[in-house]
This record gives structure tokens, sequence and C-alpha cells, in this order.
């Protein structure tokens, strides 16, 4: 460590912020959650086959297939039958964690990159994160530093974390990333309902699912929410009996709108939202209600 800092005394100031952004984008999406040594991640998964050898690839099939996803939400027919019917049409998507790389990247996040660029991260509402059991965090979204703070959260918790992100940002060295620790793509404008459905899947396993409801970056306020994150938690919880799926808002605080050198951070942790609460009625009146209930939530954690 003594030479970690003799080393870092002789680069420039810009050179040190710049080392640091790089490592924040190799780290971001990062599972960050090996609570303690003991907890071995699981082993690999088998890569997902190319785009281009699915049915999924094809604009109809898409289409076809994404509607009817849509439609059955209204519809008070039997939600199980409907799920097992779409899953035989459609090729299940995978997700991993690499049990090499996590570890590596929960280290270099924890104990140098979020430490070196930040003098002061505080959490309040720690003791609302559940230990076990499904569960989405819902985080609002204001910079790139967001997933490993997120992770951080979700580590003090002991848990492995699992991320929806952009399928943008699954491209190039910084998808190689996402891929090897737990992510997985979404288009936002057009899911496909193979990403929802493993959103789904992974919830059923009793995984935490990282949703960021806004979909993209603001750092003006917190924006109107998008429905896929109720839709998800609510189809995990009505395909699965007395599952328990929590939603858990969290408000992340900068000192500046855009994160500076040596600035603070401040994570609020709300209470959970259970989403057994929303699973009777209509499917598509109840995601909004679950929606609207998550932003008022957001809304109070940031005192808008």
């Amino acid at each position: 460590m003594k030479y970690l800092f003799t080393f870092a005394a002789s680069l420039s100031s810009s050179k040190l912020l710049a080392a640091a952004s790089t490592l924040r984008d190799m780290l971001i999406y990062s599972s960050f959650a090996l609570a303690s040594a003991d907890m071995a991640p699981p082993a690999e998964s088998s890569p997902e086959s190319s785009p281009e050898s699915s049915p999924e690839s094809s604009p109809e099939y898409s289409a076809e297939y994404s509607a009817e996803y849509s439609a059955e939400y209204s519809a008070d027919n039997d939600i199980a039958d409907k799920d097992r019917e779409l899953a035989m049409k459609c090729p299940a998507m995978r997700s991993r964690l690499s049990p090499w790389l996590a570890p590596l990247m929960y280290a270099l996040g924890e104990k140098v990159v979020l430490p070196f660029y930040f003098s002061k991260i505080e959490v309040t509402g720690q003791e609302n994160i559940p230990t076990s059991g499904p569960v989405v965090l819902a985080p609002t979204h204001q910079s790139r530093w967001d997933p490993l703070l997120v992770g951080l959260v979700g580590k003090r918790a002991g848990r492995y974390l699992r991320f929806m992100v952009t399928a943008d940002e699954c491209m190039g060295l910084q998808g190689w990333f996402i891929k090897r620790l737990g992510g997985f793509p979404v288009h936002v404008r057009h899911p496909s309902i193979k990403s929802l459905r493993h959103g789904v899947q992974l919830l059923q396993a009793r995984e935490m699912l990282v949703i960021y409801p806004e979909g993209n970056i603001y750092r003006d306020r917190i924006n109107p929410l998008k429905p896929g994150l109720a839709r998800i938690a609510l189809r995990a919880e009505c395909t699965q009996a007395n599952l328990g799926v929590k939603v858990v808002p969290i408000s992340l605080e900068y000192s500046e709108q855009c994160p500076q050198w040596r600035g603070s951070v401040k994570i609020r942790i709300g209470t959970p939202l259970t989403v057994a609460d929303y699973a009777t009625g209509a499917s598509k009146v109840q995601s909004k209600r679950l929606t609207a209930d998550l932003q008022a939530e957001l809304m109070a954690l940031a005192g808008q």
C-alpha cells in the first residue's frame, strides 16, 4: 500500500483523475456483493447464443410476442399457463457471474476507486435492504458512478447484484465486463420478451435485481418512471406462489450535480414495497399503481 501511494504522488492530478475514471468505467455494473471470503460466486453458465441464431432476432417475431406479452397484463386469464406458452416460443436468455472477475472488481471498487474519488459516502437506511429473497433495487440515475455505489449497498447486505442495462452499454470493453458480472441487456424503447422474461427468472431464483426505473440518466430531478420494473416484479410474484418480491427505492444525491473529484454522496434507502400487495386485480392497473407508489417514494427520499 505504501508503494501505491508513492506512485500516486508522482503522478499529476489530471492523470490520477483520468485513471480513476477509467477504473470506474471498467467497474460499472459490477456485482460488488462478495460479503465474505466464504461466499463463493456461482459457476459460469454457458455463453448466450448469438442474436443471429435466435428466432427472436426477427422483427416480426419480436413485435408479435412483445405485443402478446404486453396484452396479457390487462387480461384476466391464467398467467402461469400464458408464461409456459410464451416460454416455448421464446428461447431463454442467460447471464453469468464470473467466479474470478467479481472478487477482483469488488476489491478495486471498494478499496481503491470509490474512496480515491469521493471524500465521503454516507448511507442511511441500510437496514431496509433485505439480506435474502427476491429483491428489485430501484435507484435514481444521475451519474455513471451510480452502479458502483448501488453495488456497495448490495455488498453490505451480502448480496450478488444482477443489473438490467441498456443494450448500448453491452458493447465493447465495458460490455465484456458487464456480461461477466451478472448484467444483461435490454432495449429501452423496444424491450424484447427475452430480456423481460430473464428479469422475471432472476427474481424467481431469489436474486437481487437492479433496474433504474427512470430508464436513463437525469440530473435535474426525478423523471416519470418507466412501467417495466413494476411489470417484471408483478410477473414474478404472480407466477410463483409466496415468492415475496420486494422493491427497494434508493435515492442517490451528489454534492454537485455532476460528481466532482473529492465530492461527497448521500445514499438514502427507503422502506421496501411489497409486490404481493399489488398482485390482486387487473395486472395493468396494479402495475400503474406500483409505479406511482415507487415514484412517490423516490421523490420523498430526494426531497422533491
